[in-house]
């Protein structure tokens, strides 16, 4: 027989398992509306993108340049691959820096330099990429000084510092997140075995969080790859087909911009099949890393 004591803590102890559960149920619902609610729009946005864009999508729109204003037909070649190089050299000149950075901040900035450059690059994060453009029309259109060939005028160089400059970061605070997951008993054994601090950075500690470093390299490529406001200042725009970094050029997201604010309704489709271009080019970017690096880590002796 059960004692009144225990069947009242019985009933005590079964009160608070469905109270419990109520609120493991509550709580789980309540993720899944946020989860909805994040995810619903990616898929009206995507669903919108391809109903939109592909009536515009044909051979012509990759391989001609832009006709006239009013003559339908053309194609965005010349965008297409100024995109490609300026982004190309942005990422030349911006992963370096942030990986080096990211990697100071990790192994060697726990120090008041350290605060200080780390302050620094939050507060770089936050800039709008509208002031980054002004920024560097400032340094390099505007400056007639004449102490590089870049300087003076607008040219696909500045537009790809100013892409280099919103890269670096996004991927610099990555790669210290990444190095910091990195367990310290590889570090120790590395030290063990009298491996010295910098070798063991470059060597255990860097292809460890390789894969996590190379996702913040696509977020940031994902970022400035549709960032039209600092090319407006930097790199201008070209109606023709032109891969001299040293003169102005075209890209994806200024020719969208013009095309979107354009009264022809040619230009629309195009500008809509230019936004599923881009989308579609980035997202396959992102599976194929993924595929490569995502579920590799590497530890080299």
């Amino acid at each position: 027989m059960t004692s009144p004591g225990n069947s009242a803590i019985l009933q005590q102890t079964a009160a608070l398992y469905r109270r419990r559960r109520l609120v493991d149920r509550l709580m789980t619902g309540v993720m899944v509306v946020a989860v909805i609610v994040a995810v619903v729009p990616l898929f009206f946005i995507l669903f919108y993108l391809l109903k939109e864009g592909i009536p515009g999508l044909s051979l012509d729109l990759f391989t001609q340049e832009p006709n006239r204003p009013g003559k339908e037909g053309g194609g965005v070649h010349n965008a297409l691959v100024g995109s490609g190089i300026m982004v190309g050299l942005a990422l030349l000149i911006g992963v370096p820096i942030a990986v080096g950075t990211g990697i100071f901040l990790s192994e060697y900035g726990q120090n008041r330099a350290g605060s200080f450059i780390r302050f620094f690059i939050e507060v770089m994060a936050g800039i709008p990429s509208i002031t980054i453009g002004l920024f560097v029309y400032s340094l390099i259109v505007a400056n007639q000084s004449g102490l590089l060939p870049v300087m003076g005028h607008f040219t696909a160089f500045a537009g790809a510092l100013a892409l280099a400059i919103l890269l670096v970061p996004i991927v610099a605070r990555i790669t210290e997140e990444m190095l910091l997951l990195v367990p310290r008993s590889l570090r120790e054994a590395s030290y063990a075995l009298g491996a010295p601090r910098w070798r063991t950075v470059l060597r255990i500690v860097l292809p460890t969080a390789l894969p996590g470093i190379i996702t913040g390299i696509m977020l940031g490529l994902s970022r400035i790859a549709g960032e039209a406001a600092a090319l407006l200042f930097t790199a201008l725009g070209n109606q023709f087909f032109s891969t001299d970094i040293n003169a102005p050029m075209d890209s994806i997201p200024r020719r969208i911009y013009v095309y979107a604010l354009g009264p022809y309704d040619y230009w629309h489709e195009q500008a809509w099949a230019m936004s599923l271009i881009l989308v579609a080019t980035i997202l396959i970017i992102s599976l194929v890393v993924r595929a490569l690096f995502g579920s590799r880590v590497t530890v080299r002796s």
